[in-house]
């Protein structure tokens, strides 16, 4: 099938819960399926043997029903204050450095070399990677190459995007516009639909605001998924919820598994799946 992406509008409008959703909804329909964020800044990461990735990654491959490898994550970024983060490339420790080297020289050279050609070998080796972005896609502050974990990734894997816009934040709407609005021409066209998430009640009082959305923006709701008890373990740096430690023991392992049941049972209720499946398929 080939690759669909997931972006927001902001961090933390929920898009690895969606990536891990649709890897298994995916995988429920007999396809083999892959997760990958290129870039994932983490306090929380899981360790496989030899390697190092976010947790949030391995969450997603047990939604996949495949094993964790580094490929899915290939750069890790685990903040040690000051500006400054310990910095892992395919699964091992590089260095650290702080925002400037990053943003300035790593990432746009060596970061994309090595996210790029771990995207490549999970697209020969899967039919379908469902990729996550970071943060939001119009960083206008972030030229030059350094954000390497949305656009640039969307383009190597041809994949289509749904953009993800957390409204019990609040101002949805403007944020999916305003995104949509930065975005170069040639961005805003891999925009293929839009999604509000973690709604609280009838998502029948926000229809009335999809055709003015559609008319702004070009781009078509296809759903609005509701505020879930399901929670997955906290992805990165900036969630509080979740600060212990996830242990990787078969009843823990067991019990997220039938939460990504639940999880991807929601979604998939909630979402024009149809319509994503069609994405999928380059259609």
């Amino acid at each position: 099938m080939g690759a669909l992406m997931v972006q927001g509008t902001s961090s933390g409008a929920g898009k690895s819960t969606l990536v891990a959703a649709l890897c298994r909804i995916f995988s429920d329909a007999g396809l083999s399926v892959a997760p990958f964020k290129s870039q994932n800044m983490s306090r929380f990461s899981y360790r496989g043997r030899g390697f190092e990735i976010s947790r949030a990654q391995a969450v997603q491959a047990l939604a996949a029903r495949t094993e964790p490898s580094p490929d899915m994550n290939p750069i890790l970024l685990k903040p040690r204050g000051a500006a400054r983060s310990a910095v892992y490339v395919g699964g091992r420790r590089l260095r650290a450095m702080d925002a400037a080297e990053y943003h300035g020289r790593f990432a746009p050279a060596g970061g994309l070399e090595a996210a790029s050609a771990a995207l490549a070998r999970l697209l020969a080796s899967r039919d379908l990677v469902v990729l996550e972005g970071a943060g939001s896609p119009a960083e206008i502050n972030l030229g030059g190459g350094a954000d390497i974990a949305n656009m640039a990734m969307a383009e190597r894997a041809r994949a289509p995007v749904l953009l993800v816009s957390d409204i019990d934040r609040g101002g949805s709407f403007a944020s999916l516009a305003g995104t949509l609005l930065l975005l170069p021409a040639r961005h805003r066209r891999l925009v293929r639909g839009l999604v509000l998430n973690r709604f609280r009640g009838d998502p029948g009082i926000l229809e009335p605001g999809f055709p003015a959305l559609r008319r702004i923006t070009g781009k078509p709701v296809l759903g609005v998924v509701p505020m879930m008890r399901e929670r997955l373990p906290a992805e990165d740096s900036l969630d509080r919820a979740d600060a212990e430690p996830f242990e990787w023991g078969r009843r823990q392992v067991a019990a997220l598994d039938r939460r990504l049941d639940s999880l991807a049972r929601t979604v998939g209720e909630s979402l024009d799946m149809r319509a994503i499946r069609g994405m999928a398929r380059g259609r």
